[in-house]
C-alpha cells in the first residue's frame, strides 16, 4: 500500500485540535460567560483525559481483532460527531463530555494510523517510515495553531465547523484508500496477548523518554509562554514566532533523523538527542533574551534527533502481535507527560518563588536536567543492547 494516504490523513488529523488553542477562551468564556479559569482548563482536559483512559484500550482491541482499518474509520466518524455536537449549544458538563468523546476517538485513531504504518513499513525500512509519521505529526502541530487562528477571527465557532468538516471528509477518504496490512503472526486470544506483555518491557525505555520528551513539550507551552510574557515582556505574536522557531525545524527534520536511524543506531540518536535538547533547554531560562530565538530553533534541531528514533525504537521493540499496542502505549506515556508538563513547571516556579533563587531559571534547570538525567541513567543499558545488536532497523 501507498504510504500518502496515511501520513496526509495524521497530517490533517492534528489540525482540528491545535486549531482550537488559539480561541480557547472564546470557546469556554466566551459560550459560556462566568466561568473561572479553572472551568475553562477543563475544555482541555477533558480531551486529554479521555485520550489517557481510551488509547490502551484502542490498541489492545486492534492487536486482538487484527484489524485497524474499520476500527480507524469508526473512530474517525465519532470524532466527526463529537466535533458537530461541540457546535451546538449544550449545558457545559455536556459540552464537556463531547470533548472527553472526541479525545477518545482522536487518539484512537492517530495511534491505529501509526500502527497501520508499521504494519507497512517493512518494505520501505523502519526509519524512513517513522520518520515521515513523525513529520506529518509535527507538520500538524505547528501548522494547526496558526490556522486555527486565522479562522478563528471570524468567529471560535468557524474552527470547530471546519474541524467537522475536515473530519467528515477524511472519514470517506480513509474508507476508500486506507488498507490493513497482512499480518505475520498467527491469531492469538485476548487472555494470550494480555498473558504475553511482559515479553515487551524493554519498551520502558522508549516510553520513558516518551513520557519526559512530553513533560518538557507541557512545560515549554506553558512555562515558557508565561516566561516570554511576563518576564521577557513578548507580546503574543512574537511568542507565536519564538514557539515556531522550535515546532518547524522539528517536523521539518524529523523525516531525515528518521532515515539516519537506518545508518546510526536509533538509541544511541535518541540519547545523544536528548542530552542536547536538555541542555538546550535548560540555557533558556539563563541567557539573554536575544539569545532565546537562537536557542529555540537549535532545540527544535536536536529535538528531531530524538523524536524519530524513540518511534523506530517502539516499532522494532515490541512483538509482532503488539504493534498498535505498543504504539498507544507510546501516546499514554507521551499524554501523560503532557498533562504533568504544566503542572511541573506552575509547582517549580511557585517552590523557587518562595526562596531567594530564581524561580524561572531554576524551573527550566530541573526540567531540562530531567532529559540529561534519562540519557545519563539510560546510557550503560544502551552499550549492552548495542554490544546485542538490539533496537536497530
Amino acid at each position: 500500500m501507498n504510504l500518502t494516504p496515511i501520513v496526509l490523513i495524521i497530517y490533517l488529523l492534528m489540525l482540528p485540535v491545535t486549531a482550537m488553542v488559539p480561541v480557547l477562551r472564546d470557546l469556554t468564556a466566551g459560550r459560556y460567560p462566568g466561568l473561572g479559569e479553572f472551568e475553562q482548563h477543563l475544555f482541555m482536559s477533558a480531551n486529554m483525559l479521555g485520550a489517557l483512559l481510551f488509547v490502551p484500550l484502542a490498541g489492545l482491541l486492534s492487536d486482538w481483532w487484527r484489524r485497524r482499518k474499520i476500527i480507524i474509520v469508526v473512530a474517525l466518524a465519532v470524532n466527526t460527531l463529537s466535533l458537530l455536537m461541540l457546535t451546538l449549544d449544550w449545558p457545559y458538563a455536556v459540552y464537556l463530555s463531547w470533548r472527553f468523546l472526541e479525545g477518545c476517538a482522536h487518539i484512537t485513531s492517530l495511534s491505529l494510523l501509526m500502527a497501520l504504518a508499521v504494519d507497512h513499513a517493512r518494505q520501505r525500512g523502519m526509519g524512513a517510515v517513522m520518520g515521515l509519521v513523525g513529520t506529518a505529526l509535527g507538520l500538524g502541530v505547528a501548522s494547526g495553531a496558526p490556522l486555527g487562528g486565522f479562522i478563528g477571527q471570524h468567529g471560535a465557532e468557524h474552527v470547530l465547523q471546519a474541524g467537522f468538516w475536515l473530519l467528515l471528509a477524511l472519514t470517506l477518504l480513509a474508507t476508500l484508500l486506507l488498507r490493513d496490512a497482512p499480518l505475520r503472526h498467527g491469531s492469538t486470544t485476548l487472555s494470550a496477548l494480555l498473558r504475553s506483555l511482559p515479553d515487551n518491557r524493554r519498551l520502558l525505555l522508549p516510553y520513558t523518554f516518551a513520557f519526559v520528551d512530553r513533560l518538557t513539550v507541557g512545560f515549554i507551552v506553558s512555562t515558557l509562554s508565561l516566561y516570554l510574557s511576563s518576564v521577557i515582556g513578548l507580546e503574543s505574536v512574537a511568542i507565536g514566532l519564538v514557539m515556531a522557531l522550535f515546532l518547524v525545524p522539528f517536523s521539518l527534520l524529523t523525516y531525515p533523523a528518521g532515515l539516519l536511524s537506518r545508518h546510526w543506531n536509533p538509541l544511541f540518536m535518541m540519547l545523544a538527542g536528548s542530552a542536547a535538547y536538555g541542555i538546550t533547554l535548560t540555557a533558556i531560562g539563563f541567557v539573554v533574551p536575544g539569545m532565546i530565538p537562537w536557542l529555540m530553533f537549535a532545540g527544535g534541531v536536536v529535538a528531531s534527533l530524538m523524536y524519530a528514533p524513540s518511534l523506530v525504537l517502539v516499532a522494532n521493540l515490541s512483538r509482532p502481535e503488539h504493534k498498535a499496542l505498543a504504539m498507544s502505549g507510546f501516546h499514554f506515556a507521551g499524554s501523560l507527560g503532557f498533562v504533568l508538563g504544566p503542572l511541573t513547571g506552575g509547582l517549580l516556579v511557585a517552590l523557587f518563588g518562595a526562596t531567594t533563587l530564581p524561580a524561572y531559571p531554576m524551573a527550566f534547570l530541573v526540567v531540562g536536567g530531567l532529559e540529561v538525567l534519562c540519557a545519563l541513567l539510560f546510557l550503560p543499558l544502551a552499550l549492552r543492547w548495542a554490544a546485542r545488536g538490539e533496537g536497530r532497523s
